[in-house]
């Protein structure tokens, strides 16, 4: 198949500081222009879809259970067409119990199963947290690796629109604090089928932390990633953008923001280079510190709180290694701010990091 693609990052709007204080500009962005052959769009939550179904298909022990993910298809639809597919058996409805049905799920893993467990936000997952981190990531080494858990814990993670506090919340570095969890965290649709793919073949407990607002939103996937054996490494972050100046380090929907950010900067002169994390858990620090020890600067951004978050531990990474003496300036942190999600849409704006907050980083950073 061919197709004439014209990828957008979209029209937005946001407040630019201006000597003359702070005006609205509306900034249209263009990625890419170019003819590729081979490709489609394709929405993250198909690839998903997808991702399940060629799972279940290659692997009759794969099987999909939580809440509203059979008849309903999902909170999200994620899960659209399968149940109508596989039946009753290996697509489960559960009642609202996070604690109930995950605990069947981490013991049907340890019975040979291996069971892929969606949580309507991650939030929820707080119910469930004794079975994810006491069961699920230990008792591999507390049986000195005799018994295996092959289990996917999957949802949305983080902020989405008008959820307020308790449906808000990011959890990457809560997860990914625990030895014996390995966490990944897709942007495009290529990341979210490679590494949900990834994450059922992986002997050990993998969180998959999506995100609500990118499940409508199309990406290009290669022909390559079309293919049923089509898996992404586990561990491995990847360059969407080449640069010289500075590195920004993200992962999921901020990776986006990344992008777009670094669109308006070249306007201006400064070469970014933006690296998507993919997986929090194990960290690929490798790829960061050389992409540091070229730009010889470093902005980090998640939609997470400051303390203790990702960002911190890729500073700590840096500080640590050997891209430490290549810096020209301190690392740079955007976060999420320091308190709950607040419900009025005024004050999630001004509480999830925006484009104009990752181009003030740069350029103070930068020192221009």
């Amino acid at each position: 198949m061919k197709l004439l693609s014209w990828t957008f990052s979209g029209v937005r709007s946001f407040p630019r500081c201006t000597e003359g204080g702070q005006k609205s500009v509306n900034l249209f962005l263009l990625y890419r222009s170019t003819y590729k052959e081979n490709q489609i769009l394709v929405t993250v939550r198909d690839a998903i879809n997808q991702a399940i179904d060629e799972e279940m298909t290659r692997d009759e022990r794969v099987y999909l259970l939580g809440e509203e993910v059979a008849q309903y298809d999902g909170a999200y639809k994620v899960s659209r067409g399968l149940w109508k597919k596989y039946g009753d058996k290996r697509i489960m409805d559960t009642p609202i119990s996070e604690m109930g049905f995950t605990g069947i799920a981490v013991g049907s893993a340890m019975a040979g199963l291996r069971p892929i467990c969606e949580f309507m936000t991650f939030n929820f997952a707080m119910q469930a947290i004794d079975h994810i981190i006491n069961s699920a990531a230990k008792t591999c080494y507390m049986s000195a690796g005799l018994q295996p858990v092959p289990i996917v814990f999957r949802g949305p993670n983080g902020a989405a629109m008008g959820v307020a506090a308790q449906h808000s919340q990011c959890f990457a570095s809560w997860y990914a604090h625990c030895p014996g969890l390995k966490v990944v965290s897709p942007w495009s649709s290529e990341d979210a089928k490679g590494l949900l793919k990834a994450a059922v073949r992986d002997d050990n407990p993998v969180v998959v932390l999506e995100n609500e607002l990118l499940y409508g939103v199309s990406f290009e996937m290669s022909e390559e990633s079309q293919s049923k054996d089509f898996v992404l490494p586990i561990g491995k972050a990847k360059v969407e953008r080449q640069g010289s100046h500075i590195t920004l380090v993200s992962f999921s929907r901020d990776v986006g923001n990344c992008m777009d950010a670094a669109a308006v900067l070249a306007k201006e002169g400064i070469d970014c280079e933006v690296i998507n994390l993919r997986t929090i858990r194990p960290l690929d620090v490798e790829c960061i510190q050389t992409s540091v020890m070229k730009t010889n600067h470093l902005v980090t951004v998640e939609g997470g709180w400051p303390q203790s978050g990702v960002g911190a531990e890729i500073c700590a990474k840096i500080m640590e290694g050997p891209a430490f003496n290549y810096l020209d300036s301190p690392v740079t942190r955007v976060t999420g701010v320091d308190i709950p999600m607040p419900y009025a849409k005024i004050l999630e704006e001004h509480t999830m990091p925006q484009i104009k907050d990752i181009i003030f980083a740069v350029k103070k950073t930068l020192n221009v």
